[in-house]
């Protein structure tokens, strides 16, 4: 009898089905020099998975996060992409570089999984044809339409110089911005480059201050930047420096420190101020600091992979990437629709200017 008992005791639990779940991914750098902004996509991703739960999940799924640290470095990112589709996840939020993105992404093609980068803006990301590609965050294209213009107007006739960090990224920035400016009539005085991860520009800045430059256009990432600018100074070259999105970081200060005073760079309308976002920052800072400034461009990237999902009634990858090409869905950036490509529909790039530690709009 008490056999019996024991056995019929067990039925209830033998007899309850697992909880259904969606697995997705996250590849970004943690560690290396970008780990500060990889950190920043970790916790939109992380809080927008936790609010969605926290709401039946997705397709009545709950969603479990597979979180995966490619280190910056493109092989690193490639090899964290078989290993998230071998744990069979049907998106990932990632990468933080186009360097690392567009190598990863053809694993995801050929996986039929769904990938949405945040951050990665280099215009070579959505022109291959991919059908599982797309970005929350605009194109290195956009931002040279924006600061060409801007150098043009405010340095007509002056001397301007264009660097690059030999990057994708870096290149595609330097190279739009070059394009729009010769096209208002500037045409910059010296061209060079740089290598990422290099730390003594002293040879360069010298150059610069012999072709007498009252602006310098960067093209490439923060680190190099701060350095840049910050050795600049110190020489006493006092002309205008101008970069891309990359430096919408608080790691960019905290390496040039006051020798950023007056820095410029093309950046998306801050999204913070949206009502759309004031939920998820709700939400993320109940947890944690204050979100930095791309955060919810990965908090993003979750709410709209979900909306899509439930418009196709389906985690297929194939499904949801032709749901995300058919109309708009609401997020905590503003509403989001993509085009064939895969890139927005929408873009608001605008000026910002560093000073005291912190940047705002150049009015």
């Amino acid at each position: 009898m008490r056999i019996l008992t024991a056995v019929l005791a067990l039925f209830p639990l033998l007899s309850t089905p697992a909880l259904a779940e969606i697995r997705i991914g996250l590849a970004v750098p943690l560690s290396g020099q970008f780990a500060a902004v990889g950190d920043q996509l970790r916790r939109g991703t992380e809080q927008a998975v936790a609010d969605l739960n926290a709401k039946g999940g997705v397709l009545g799924e709950k969603l479990v996060l597979v979180v995966a640290d490619d280190g910056g470095v493109p092989t690193q990112a490639v090899s964290v992409a078989n290993r998230l589709a071998t744990d069979g996840v049907v998106l990932v939020v990632g990468h933080l570089q186009s360097g690392t993105t567009i190598p990863a992404a053809k694993v995801y093609e050929e996986e039929g999984i769904v990938v949405i980068t945040p951050t990665a803006t280099a215009p070579d990301v959505t022109e291959g044809g991919q059908e599982m590609v797309f970005r929350t965050c605009g194109r290195d294209d956009q931002q040279g339409a924006v600061a060409g213009p801007w150098l043009a107007g405010n340095f007509k006739g002056k001397r301007v110089a264009v660097i690059n960090d030999q990057t994708t990224y870096g290149k595609g920035l330097a190279d739009a911005t070059t394009a729009a400016m010769k096209a208002r009539d500037l045409t910059p005085v010296y061209e060079g480059t740089l290598t990422a991860g290099e730390k003594d520009f002293t040879a360069l800045v010298t150059a610069l201050k012999a072709a007498e430059v009252e602006a310098v256009y960067y093209g490439g990432y923060y680190p190099e930047a701060a350095l840049l600018v910050r050795q600049a100074r110190d020489q006493g070259l006092k002309a205008q420096f101008v970069s891309g999105d990359t430096l919408a970081s608080g790691e960019f200060w905290s390496i040039a420190g006051d020798k950023g005073e007056g820095m410029a760079m093309t950046f998306s309308a801050d999204a913070r101020t949206l009502p759309a976002a004031q939920a998820a920052l709700a939400s993320l800072r109940a947890n944690g600091p204050e979100p930095g400034a791309y955060t919810l461009y990965a908090y993003a990237a979750v709410q709209v992979w979900a909306g899509a999902a439930e418009k196709a009634g389906s985690s297929d990858g194939l499904k949801v990437a032709k749901a995300l090409r058919q109309g708009q869905v609401p997020t905590a950036i503003g509403p989001l629709g993509f085009d064939a490509k895969g890139d927005r529909t929408s873009t608001d790039y605008v000026m910002y200017r560093w000073s005291k530690g912190s940047y705002a709009p150049i009015r």
